[in-house]
């Protein structure tokens, strides 16, 4: 039996990884993201991909998307909740008003968008249930200099991640995040080069597979029913993260 799964933001990085490998391991996967020839790329003609263009800031673009899901498959059984921006960079005083509620309409109005999407085929379904998984980010823990708009857009995340899980338990809908630091992927690749640390210093980090990522959603996505991972941290190891750098 199938599993029919939405990932967000499948036409690059994080997404089109986890994308990649849920489709190796079975899933119906609706491949959602502004440009249809990413995505294309994405499902490398996988018959089981579903190509649908999306933009998760928009209400009506996102009723669409699960719909389309529904109108293939009958139900929605997971949703990888993945698509966001890095949006301005910048001290809170540079930060224009324009740039910070675009970066919130992507990063928090989306995925609340598509969470509401996909709570409620879960609630509608027979049977009952399903997960979603959130892409937090180590900025839903500790910012980056300058990242003011992006950091509290992840730091939403967190309690829409508990408001869900707290609210899905009477209809078997489970709800967990994903906190992702340094994956190698096109967001994070001037990383390794140089990153601007808490003192002023610019210094490259180490960054991971994110081959690894994919492994750690797999695993948050084949619990049973009754279990749920409710958070999960994965980083590269010597990332500057834990403790003062």
């Amino acid at each position: 039996m199938h599993s029919q799964a939405v990932v967000t933001g499948a036409g690059s990085g994080v997404g089109r990884v986890v994308a990649r490998a849920l489709l190796g391991a079975g899933y119906r996967v609706a491949l959602a993201g502004r440009r249809r020839a990413t995505l294309e790329e994405t499902a490398d003609g996988h018959p089981a991909a579903l190509v649908v263009p999306t933009d998760v800031a928009d209400p009506a673009s996102v009723a669409a998307l699960f719909g389309a899901v529904r109108d293939a498959w009958g139900r929605v059984d997971l949703l990888f909740n993945n698509a966001g921006t890095f949006g301005p960079v910048g001290s809170i005083d540079e930060v224009s008003v324009e740039d910070w509620r675009a970066c919130v309409e992507v990063n928090l109005t989306g995925s609340f968008l598509c969470a509401r999407e996909a709570f409620a085929a879960m609630r509608a379904q027979d049977p009952q249930g399903g997960r979603i998984i959130n892409n937090g980010s180590i900025s839903a823990h500790s910012p980056r200099p300058g990242s003011a708009a992006y950091t509290s857009t992840k730091h939403a995340i967190t309690g829409l991640t508990k408001s869900i899980s707290l609210d899905g338990r009477r209809h078997g809908i489970a709800c967990g995040q994903i906190d992702i630091g340094n994956a190698a992927t096109d967001m994070t690749a001037g990383i390794a080069a140089g990153a601007r640390q808490a003192d002023g210093s610019v210094r490259p980090e180490p960054t991971f597979d994110p081959a690894q990522v994919a492994d750690a959603v797999l695993f948050m996505a084949r619990l049973p029913a009754e279990a749920n991972v409710q958070f999960l941290t994965i980083t590269a190891t010597a990332m500057p993260f834990i403790g003062r750098g």
